[in-house]
């Protein structure tokens, strides 16, 4: 506890060296941003397999293959930032009133390099929410400071190791650690503050930042629903949902955990989850493709979810052979469906982050929007169905983060769109462009002509203004 105080401690210092050594590197050429998106690349391609081992060690059981397309996810969000950053820090010319261009005048905006940017990272994705953030502020020209969650230690002693070998103390650092760390690092007079998690933890991120008045990019989560139209194809619906569901056994912002299926096709959907999870995984006990839950406290908590269900009398469909949750020792959690619970219970209300979810029946799409009007803004909505025009009225009439139509979690791969929540799934986005913009401050720049529009309304005042103003704001 004494290293974690002196730790929490040391932060203002190395902020304000980091800052310093910022300021001296003004303005941040083109040629250093790549260089560094590149060891950035380097990075990840040199240290995958302790990456794997260090996945494995905090998860207990997740297979290479998923840490594997984390990092093949990242690398491709660094490539993409090296190669459009020099088109992106480019200053922007912007049109003119007609009085400003016959003086001559031009306006530009420049994208400018923040400085320091703390990146707060969940566990769920360790590498890529710290990594992939990065392509965008190392891009923008900033360095940056980073807090891994306390609850994947070894991935986070990987990556503290691994920068040090690609990158400058001063360009980029991680600050491992646990709530002490954290509070001390939120309250920090940051140039920018990235922090993804939960909507419950932001608010108290939202206050440590206010005290200073950091500019926040907020990725948080929420429920994700998915809207099955009459017409969609069942199978393939049960396909696309289930493998958003259980990747990284449902630990995912973007994974789907609340369905809307039309009355009459419950039972011929469940049918073909559970034939589409036993085909995946015959077992789930010892089955190393099946991920576990990230520690004792997230299994309980999910676990907790599906009891309190079961006792208020839902019905519960398991889609794996085995039980759901019966492998406490392993932290593994079965994938299972809850049908139409009610609103009060948990399941109902909280992000469920885990291989569960809800099915709710409906009748007709208005009860479905109804629904997600009355609820918080999810972070994604997906819908399943051949009918374009019912597509673009939920597009139109849902407020979310980003939309996928007929799959799950995809518009977030899209490198060159913005990703990011809404209300209360977040707030910015630090995708491609949008993230270099997030990361950066759009000065605008003018250059006057030969004639300042401002000097033509110099006092005294005469009858040639009021024309002017006469001319310009017409009769009342």
């Amino acid at each position: 506890m004494e290293s974690e105080g002196l730790a929490a401690q040391s932060l203002p210092t190395i902020l304000a060296a980091m800052k310093s050594a910022h300021a001296r590197s003004r303005p941040v050429s083109a040629e250093l941003r790549i260089d560094r998106l590149r060891r950035l690349q380097a990075l990840i391609r040199s240290h995958q397999s302790r990456f794997v081992e260090a996945a494995s060690a905090d998860f207990g059981t997740r297979h290479p293959v998923q840490t594997r397309m984390e990092l093949a996810a990242t690398l491709e969000t660094a490539r993409h930032a090296e190669k459009h950053v020099r088109g992106w820090m480019k200053p922007r010319r912007v049109p003119l009133p007609l009085p400003m261009r016959i003086t001559g005048a031009r306006t530009e905006v420049y994208p400018q390099p923040l400085g320091v940017v703390g990146v707060v990272s969940p566990w769920n994705f360790p590498y890529n929410l710290i990594l992939a953030p990065l392509a965008g502020i190392l891009g923008a020209g900033n360095v940056a400071m980073v807090k891994p969650s306390e609850l994947s230690p070894a991935c986070a002693e990987a990556l503290a190791a691994a920068l040090v070998g690609w990158f400058d103390p001063l360009e980029v650092r991680i600050f491992p650690g646990g709530p002490e760390v954290a509070r001390a690092f939120v309250a920090l007079h940051f140039d920018h503050l990235l922090f993804t998690g939960s909507p419950a933890i932001a608010k108290h991120v939202m206050r440590a930042a206010a005290d200073n008045l950091v500019p926040l990019t907020l990725e948080l989560g929420g429920k994700c629903p998915v809207i099955v139209d009459a017409d969609a194809d069942l199978e393939l619906v049960a396909r696309r949902v289930a493998l958003g569901n259980i990747q990284n056994a449902g630990q995912i912002c973007l994974a789907p955990d609340i369905l809307f299926v039309p009355h009459g096709t419950v039972d011929a959907l469940i049918a073909c989850l559970r034939r589409v999870i036993r085909e995946w995984f015959p077992s789930i006990a010892d089955n190393p493709d099946y991920a576990c839950m990230i520690d004792r406290r997230a299994f309980e908590r999910v676990n907790g979810y599906l009891k309190e269900a079961q006792a208020a009398g839902a019905r519960i469909e398991p889609l794996a052979a085995e039980e759901p949750a019966r492998f406490v020792d392993r932290y593994k959690i079965a994938p299972a469906v809850v049908i139409d619970p009610e609103g009060r219970l948990s399941i109902s209300s909280q992000e469920i982050f885990g291989p569960l979810m809800v099915l709710r029946p409906y009748t007709d799409l208005a009860e479905v929007i109804d629904y997600l009007d009355r609820n918080e803004r999810p972070l994604a909505v997906y819908y399943f169905g051949k009918d374009k025009r019912r597509a673009r009225l939920l597009r139109e009439r849902t407020v979310s983060g980003g939309m996928t139509v007929n799959d799950v979690i995809c518009h977030a791969a899209v490198e060159d769109a913005p990703l990011g929540g809404v209300g209360n799934s977040g707030m910015g986005a630090y995708h491609g462009k949008a993230g270099f913009d997030s990361f950066s401050h759009l000065k605008t720049v003018y250059y006057q002509g030969g004639l300042s529009v401002l000097g033509l309304f110099a006092p005294p005042y005469k009858a040639r203004h009021v024309r002017l103003l006469d001319w310009v704001l017409g009769p009342e």
